[in-house]
C-alpha cells in the first residue's frame, strides 16, 4: 500500500512539474511572438532617422521631388555633411530612382551603402529587402 501511494505521489509530482514547464514555455513563446510583432510594427521612416542637419531638410525635400538628377546633385553637394543612418536612407532612395536609367551605378551605390551599414542599423531591414534586386 505504501509503495502504491509513493508511486502515485511521484507520478503526481512529475506530472505537475511537466505542466509547469509547459506553461513556462508557452509564456516565453508568447513573449517572443509579441516582441516580433512590435518589431514589425516599428516601421522605419527615413524622415525619423538622425544624421541630417536641420538646415538641409527643405533642400532635400525639393531635390527628392525633382527626381533622380536633382537628388544626385543634392548628394554631390551636401552628401558629405549628412551622416548615417540618414545618408544611407537617402542614397537608397537615389538607388531606386536611378535603377532604370543606370543599373550599374545603382548596384555600385547599393553595395557601398550595404558595406558600410551595420546589421543593427535601422536601415538594415530596407537593405535586406532590396538585396535581391541590387546584387
Amino acid at each position: 500500500m505504501t509503495k502504491a501511494l509513493i508511486t502515485i505521489l511521484i507520478v503526481a509530482v512529475v506530472g505537475f512539474g511537466a505542466w509547469q514547464i509547459f506553461e513556462y514555455w508557452q509564456k516565453v513563446d508568447a513573449e517572443k511572438a509579441s516582441e516580433q510583432k512590435q518589431a514589425a510594427a516599428a516601421v522605419v521612416n527615413g524622415d525619423s532617422l538622425s544624421g541630417l542637419p536641420s538646415g538641409l531638410d527643405t533642400s532635400l525635400q525639393a531635390a527628392e521631388k525633382g527626381g533622380a538628377t536633382s537628388l544626385g546633385n543634392w548628394l554631390k553637394t551636401y552628401g558629405n555633411g549628412v551622416q548615417d543612418p540618414r545618408k544611407a536612407w537617402i542614397q537608397l532612395d537615389y538607388v531606386v530612382m536611378i535603377t532604370r536609367d543606370n543599373p550599374q551605378e545603382a548596384k555600385r551605390l547599393f553595395a557601398d551603402v550595404k558595406n558600410r551599414t551595420q546589421p543593427n542599423s535601422p536601415v538594415w531591414p530596407r537593405i535586406q529587402a532590396m538585396q535581391k534586386t541590387y546584387e
